[in-house]
Order: C-alpha cells, then sequence, then structure tokens
C-alpha cells in the first residue's frame, strides 16, 4: 500500500518544480522538498493491497485501543468524528517506488485531535494504525503526533473514493507513502513498537524519505525512528 503525505499549508502554495525550494521538516530542519532519488509526476496512481472495502457509514466506526492513558478503548461513530475539528493541509506525497505527487490538497482530523481526545498512557511509544482486512502500519508516537499528520476525508476538494480509502485514510507526509494507510479502523497504543504489514515483509521501519529509509537491510542496529 502506497499513499499521500502533507503540511498545514505549503509554504509557496504551489508545487515546485523538481528538486526546487527547500521546505521546513517537522522539527524545523532545512531540506530539499524533493527527497533523494525521487521523481516527479503529476498524479496519483491507485496502489494498495488487496481488495478495496465497502463501507456503511451508519455502521462504521473509529477505535482507539491498547496503552491509553484511562485503561478504556474509545469509539467515534462516523457521526462523531465528523464532528471533530478539521483542518486542511496541502502536502507533497513520496512512494517508495520513486514517485512523487506534489501540492495535494487534503481535508480532515489532525491526528493531534485523537492524542487529546484519547491521551496514550505514559508508557505508549509506538502506535499501529489499523485498516480493514487486517493491514496495519506502525509509526512512532510522535509521528502520528505531527501537526502535519491527519486522517483525512476529502482530497483536492472532493470526498476520498473508495480506491483513494473512503471514507478515512491517513496522511503522513513525514514518511514514504506505505505508511499512509487507507481505509483506517483503529489505532493501536502500542507499549513498544512491532512492525507493520510491509515492514514484516522487507520494507524500512522507519520509512524516511529524506533518508532514502526505503528497505529493511538498510536498517542500522540501535537506530530508532
Amino acid at each position: 500500500m502506497r499513499q499521500p503525505g502533507a503540511e498545514a499549508r505549503d509554504r509557496s502554495g504551489v508545487p515546485a518544480p523538481r528538486g526546487a525550494g527547500e521546505q521546513p521538516d517537522p522539527v524545523g530542519r532545512e531540506r530539499p522538498r524533493l527527497p533523494p532519488g525521487q521523481y516527479v509526476q503529476a498524479t496519483m496512481p491507485v496502489l494498495h493491497y488487496g481488495p478495496v472495502p465497502a463501507c456503511n457509514p451508519r455502521t462504521w466506526d473509529l477505535r482507539v485501543y491498547g496503552a491509553t492513558d484511562s485503561g478504556r478503548d474509545h469509539r467515534w461513530s462516523w457521526d462523531e468524528f465528523m464532528a471533530l475539528p478539521k483542518t486542511e493541509i496541502i502536502a507533497d506525497f513520496h512512494c517508495v517506488t520513486k514517485f512523487s505527487v506534489l501540492g495535494i490538497t487534503w481535508l480532515g482530523v489532525p491526528t493531534a485531535e485523537v492524542l487529546r481526545s484519547v491521551p496514550p498512557s505514559a508508557a505508549a511509544t509506538h502506535v499501529m494504525v489499523w485498516a480493514d482486512f487486517g493491514y496495519g502500519a506502525n509509526l512512532p508516537l510522535d509521528g502520528l503526533a505531527e501537526e502535519r499528520t491527519m486522517l483525512v476525508t476529502h482530497r483536492d476538494g472532493r470526498e476520498l473514493t473508495p480506491e483513494q480509502g473512503y471514507p478515512v485514510r491517513l496522511v503522513v507526509p513525514s514518511r514514504y507513502g506505505w505508511k499512509n494507510v487507507k481505509w483506517v479502523r483503529a489505532i493501536e497504543y502500542m507499549a513498544g513498537d512491532r512492525r507493520g504489514f510491509w515492514e514484516e515483509r522487507g520494507y524500512h521501519n522507519n520509512a524516511d524519505p529524506w533518508q532514502e529509509q526505503r528497505y529493511s537491510y538498510q536498517e542500522v542496529p540501535g537506530e530508532g525512528p
């Protein structure tokens, strides 16, 4: 599964040509807008593993569970999730297969809002974001907390299509696209790391495009996200 990236409004608001410009990363360091080894293309192909799930908003819910501060699970119905605060961002998407699509507009709920609503326990260090059919991708907790990480419902002014991840998909601009889970159904807070679907199949555990962290053989012992 490979999908898109984001920010709380791109500095220029306009896609840059290949290799152009500098763009702040989530912790303030300057970095090239286009990560090394990537090339720009105009359109986003539809890429995912397995079938496209059907969705009924009347029965859909989003579950947060695991190492929560309260020790209890939390669920939002579709209407409850849609009532959460939303924001619009413009972001670039970088696929591990080396294409990048620049300047995608996303609308949705910042994942920082999920963390505020359902705080993790002090023991929580990572999350697994789960989709239908058991697909999951792991992130460090601070990756989920980044301002530019979102659970989105709209792309470029339109509701997501089923192939794009309707009704909700994750957008993580600081990671390669496979971490951007489509068809999100649950977020598991974890007291420790655990590899997700593609990480167990040879992809890099951290997936930072600017460090070209594509495959697990590149991992350095003791290196953490």
